[in-house]
């Protein structure tokens, strides 16, 4: 098979209305972005939320993908993804149906309104970086370094995988 123009992660996560299922749902949607293949996908975790902490557990994965979107489609198609499962936004780390993000596209390091790339804060979340290394453990991050690394720093964090 044909290797795609980029090789992006999406981060995803959900701790409402069956997270298991809407995480499980997403990456089969993910599978069917136009121009998009999914190469592979790290087991499902559970985490503690982050932020705000009354609310449920999340479950949480990581995609790989290959695209030939170009970083600011895919995040597009990633937010109608959400929208289509009923996300919506009342404040800071609020409980969600479902959550993606653009955590890694190639080695680029990008910033406008909107898109961080990579995701300023991947490198501190254990809920990011052991599903990434369960996929890609040689995994670098852009202007951080070794993935590896950075996820020895994320002490007190409890994951479970499932």
């Amino acid at each position: 098979m044909k290797r795609l123009q980029h090789v992006a992660f999406v981060g995803l996560g959900s701790n409402l209305a069956d997270p298991v299922f809407q995480v499980s749902s997403a990456l089969e949607a993910l599978a069917g972005l136009p121009q998009t293949r999914m190469v592979r996908h790290s087991s499902l975790y559970r985490s503690a939320p982050v932020g705000y902490l009354d609310q449920p557990d999340f479950i949480n994965a990581v995609a790989q993908i290959e695209t030939e979107l170009k970083p600011r489609a895919l995040l597009d198609m990633l937010l109608a993804l959400e929208h289509e499962c009923g996300r919506t936004r009342e404040f800071c780390n609020a409980p969600r149906t479902l959550d993606l993000d653009v955590l890694l596209y190639d080695d680029l390091q990008h910033h406008e309104h909107g898109l961080t790339i990579p995701h300023p804060q991947m490198h501190l979340r254990a809920f990011v970086l052991q599903p990434l290394l369960e996929i890609a453990p040689d995994c670098v991050i852009p202007g951080i370094g070794s993935a590896a690394e950075a996820a020895l720093l994320c002490t007190g964090q409890t994951l479970e995988r499932i």
